[in-house]
């Protein structure tokens, strides 16, 4: 982004640069940058356009809801940064993806958020423990796969939008434990954990850090893996909010809301426990305004 000045004005001296002004979300400011915030939809409008023409966005999709049951964790909604985006002088519409509902087997996938065509794709699903679906749904990062101890279940895939750099990273998978743990959903810089042995852990993967609100905030984890009682412990979700899984018939805990972090798996004791909730997506734009 240009810190510097116009052509010559008049007399020769440089002339000071026009600076951009612009409404919507929560202002703040940040030394030289203003940042405006969207935690819900809403539209940002250039009333006045700087003469660099450009802003820095960072955009974070809703999350996926863990599975129940022995569920995988819900994966991180996609989370996109673009550095000296143009804009221009108009309104521009911003739509904040909400995060999918926790399940009892499956969960449900996050929505898309959006800067105007700039989109980051809904995190996947964490797949369901006992019956329906056991793989983890694609998403800008993919939910893990469930626990049944019967048959190797897949992780869903990562960076559903296919961009580059990518989106979001792939949920774990499950290779046929006979003692039921669920993996983790996939995270916004790494995949979650897969389970290969009775003795896995079942953690999310880890989410991004960026300082675009005015200091370093980690978002978009993904959420742990659930497991049966026996097995003892709970997942981690990933680091940047990503929920819990469970082992009891306690629901498993949301993603951090506004971060786009996926929801806990569910385990299982007497009977299946329920997913967490994704957590919703954000919108932060930033640019220089002194």
């Amino acid at each position: 982004m240009s810190f510097g000045y116009q052509t010559l004005g008049f007399g020769g001296y440089p002339s000071r640069a026009v600076r951009t002004v612009a409404t919507g979300g929560t202002i703040t400011t940040s030394g030289n940058y203003k940042i405006h915030t969207f935690t819900s939809s809403g539209t940002f409008e250039v009333t006045t356009l700087g003469t660099d023409e450009a802003a820095d966005l960072l955009i974070i999709a809703g999350a996926g809801g863990g599975g129940g049951g022995i569920g995988g964790g819900g994966g991180a909604g996609g989370y996109r940064e673009s550095e000296n985006h143009t804009i221009a002088q108009q309104s521009y519409t911003v739509t904040i993806g909400a995060g999918g509902a926790g399940g009892s087997q499956l969960g449900t996938n996050g929505n898309n958020t959006s800067f105007a065509s700039f989109a980051a794709t809904a995190g996947g699903a964490g797949g369901g423990g006992q019956s329906g679906q056991k793989s983890g749904n694609a998403g800008g990062s993919g939910g893990g796969s469930g626990g049944s101890g019967n048959g190797s279940q897949a992780g869903g895939a990562g960076n559903s939008g296919s961009y580059s750099p990518v989106e979001g990273f792939a949920g774990g998978s499950n290779a046929n434990v006979t003692t039921a743990i669920a993996s983790g959903g996939g995270g916004a810089s790494a995949v979650g954990e897969s389970v290969t042995n009775t003795s896995s852990t079942r953690n999310g993967g880890a989410g991004r850090s960026n300082s675009y609100s005015g200091s370093a905030v980690t978002r978009a984890g993904g959420g742990a893996g659930g497991a049966y009682v026996t097995i003892g412990g709970s997942g981690t979700g990933g680091a940047g909010g990503g929920g819990n899984g469970t082992h009891t018939n306690t629901t498993a805990s949301a993603g951090t809301t506004n971060t786009g972090s996926g929801g806990g798996g569910g385990g299982y004791n007497t009977g299946p426990a329920t997913g967490g909730a994704g957590g919703s997506g954000l919108v932060i734009i930033r640019y220089l305004y002194q």
